[in-house]
């Protein structure tokens, strides 16, 4: 930072300083609801600007913001109801742009390692969390915080859970999603969302739990869920038909339908009154019903728009949404709570080492995804707060413990970025370690002597997938004489069905590549782009090619113009920018659209290349 900077920002400052005498002298200016926040989002955003800068997450910037402008701080937002409301229409939006990112096929594609994970993972870590506290009480740490008979109970609904609106959010923003990562994750992530609604709805009866409310919430859930599907599928697209030609209006349809299902499900037990006379308490929470919402339309043609269109607003409101839990942390009383709360941040990530690992590896998740999976849901979750809110409340823990509880979800919070990037480093700083302990990597198939390829993909993810559907179409003769490189195991029995080899391995070390076959291909093409691999580059990738395989024809791929050159000198014969050949598709499209020619044009097109919405792919 420059000095003029400096002394521009110390002036700004000081400015910033008057705020909270400004706005008690106006405080008849404004309604109270949206002084409140305006306050918040302007605390946001200008500390969001300074954290940036100095590369610290935003999401302490809105954490700061809230205890800036909360009780313990100036004391200048009046009503912190206010933006507990307002904050809570974020997560609700969060979860619907989640269900509509749903692609349940997928999910169930996971077969055994999401289902039996998503079974166990809960309830595992609710036992590693009662196991460690009962051993920190027997060693006389934690004192009355954790002396309670219910405090055990609820360390482990702490650690068992992970933040689904931050989890996302990374996944989203590194468009990461929709690797094996990342749908696991999100399928973790329900699983655990309908466990904590299964807690809550048998909180009250701690003393003497009973089966039936449990049982009750999920079938409200599943009620809901076929209602929504039945409307989903025969209602909903004729609707959308007849605004799909107003974008502004499909975006007020989309919000409306959300706020439609999560009504029913909020107010099920009062239509089941209504309509059939009995009360069974079905209700499903506000958040269970926005993802039930954004999943039953996920299908429809009009999801890319309502989700571009709706994450604009969730992101304001998701701001106010950690601003308002800024506004929620209390004073410490005394160090005891902030000792608490790092000890309890510390076993809520040691639990996704031993157990969420164990059991995705277990479950048939090779070491390096469930190791990355594990890692990125390494924070507590919203839900837990709410749980420790509520137990509270009814008296099973003391308001110290909930705030440690609060403490801890922050500590978390502010780590998750980092360990969200840093999570292949971990992997492979581990993998010794791992493989002692038995955590094996799937094995690397060696090329035997005589074993050569014509081509070689290094990595497979949309370009791979769509290239082998070009081969298997115009050259099937290619496809014997072609090796994929690539760590996803669980998608490589889909290309071995092409008659393509292949083989587990990590594109960050040369030896591998050469183990592999990689040093007798005689066309290499890297067809993952920077922005996705992870512990490596395409330039260092070609350098490693170019080492084991001098004579090789080696095709790069860049994101950024200037990367090209820099490929070119690492060794690279050919790079492909996705956005230049995209470019040129369109170019002629758009060409033959002047001309008055669209519609032979993609006649044409289809005649080459087939319907896209028909083409088999692997992915």
């Amino acid at each position: 930072m420059t000095g003029k900077e400096f002394s521009r920002l110390l002036c700004f400052g000081c400015l910033l300083a008057l705020l909270p005498a400004t706005v008690w002298a106006s405080a008849s200016g404004l309604p109270s609801l949206v002084r409140d926040i305006g306050l918040c989002i302007v605390s946001a955003g200008l500390l969001a600007i300074v954290f940036v800068r100095f590369k610290i997450p935003e999401i302490a910037a809105y954490l700061v913001a809230g205890v800036v402008v909360g009780p313990i701080g100036t004391a200048i937002v009046t009503d912190p109801g206010n933006i507990e409301t307002i904050s809570e229409l974020g997560l609700i939006l969060l979860l619907y742009l989640i269900g509509l990112e749903i692609d349940v096929r997928k999910l169930l594609a996971s077969g055994r390692i999401l289902i039996v994970s998503g079974l166990l993972q809960y309830p595992l870590c609710i036992a590693f969390g009662v196991a460690i506290t009962k051993l920190l009480v027997f060693a006389g740490i934690g004192g009355e915080l954790l002396s309670g008979s219910y405090a055990p109970l609820y360390i482990g609904f702490v650690v068992a859970a992970s933040s689904t609106l931050l989890v996302v959010k990374l996944f989203q923003e590194t468009f990461q999603l929709d690797t094996e990562a990342g749908r696991i994750a999100l399928g973790l992530l329900i699983f655990q969302d309908i466990w904590a609604i299964g807690v809550i709805a048998v909180q009250p009866n701690f003393s003497s739990p009973e089966i039936i409310p449990i049982l009750l919430s999920f079938l409200g859930i599943a009620v809901l869920a076929v209602l929504a599907a039945f409307i989903a599928k025969f209602i909903i697209p004729i609707g959308f038909k007849w605004v799909a030609k107003k974008p502004e209006v499909v975006f007020a349809a989309a919000i409306s339908w959300c706020f439609l299902i999560v009504l029913l499900g909020v107010y099920l037990d009062v239509l089941t009154s209504r309509l059939f006379g009995f009360d069974l308490h079905l209700s499903v929470g506000a958040e269970m019903g926005a993802l039930i919402a954004g999943a039953t339309i996920a299908s429809l043609p009009y999801s890319a728009e309502i989700i571009g269109k709706v994450s604009v607003v969730k992101d304001f409101f998701v701001t106010l949404f950690f601003v308002g839990l800024g506004m929620s942390i209390p004073m410490p009383d005394g160090m005891n709570v902030l000792l608490l709360a790092g000890l309890f941040a510390v076993i809520a990530v040691l639990a996704r080492y031993v157990i969420f690992f164990p059991l995705l590896y277990s479950t048939g998740l090779d070491r390096r995804n469930a190791m990355v999976t594990s890692v990125r849901l390494g924070q507590i979750s919203e839900f837990s707060l709410v749980i420790c809110f509520i137990g509270m409340q009814l008296g099973h823990i003391t308001s110290d413990l909930n705030s440690a509880v609060i403490f801890a979800f922050v500590i978390t919070a502010l780590l998750t970025p980092l360990m969200y990037n840093r999570a292949d480093s971990i992997h492979g700083g581990l993998s010794g370690l791992l493989g002692k302990l038995g955590f094996r990597e799937p094995p690397q198939k060696e090329a035997g002597e005589d074993e050569s390829y014509s081509l070689a993909l290094l990595g497979f993810h949309r370009v791979a997938s769509s290239l082998l559907y070009e081969f298997r179409k115009n050259h099937p003769e290619l496809l014997p004489k072609t090796l994929v490189v690539d760590f996803n195991v669980n998608i490589h029995p889909k290309i071995a069905e092409l008659g393509v080899a292949v083989k587990y391995g990590d594109l960050c070390n040369a030896e591998t590549l050469h183990h592999l076959g990689v040093d007798k291909a005689r066309v290499v093409v890297c067809t993952i782009p920077d922005d996705v691999l992870k512990g490596t580059t395409n330039r260092k990738i070609v350098r490693d090619v170019r080492h084991v395989n001098p004579n090789a024809v080696i095709i790069a791929n860049a994101i950024e113009l200037s990367e090209s050159r820099a490929l070119y000198d690492a060794g690279a014969d050919y790079v492909f920018l996705q956005r230049v050949e995209t470019a040129r598709a369109v170019e002629s499209a758009v060409e033959k659209a002047l001309s008055g020619e669209i519609a032979e044009y993609r006649s044409s097109v289809e005649a080459l290349y087939g319907e896209w919405h028909v083409r088999e792919e692997v992915m």
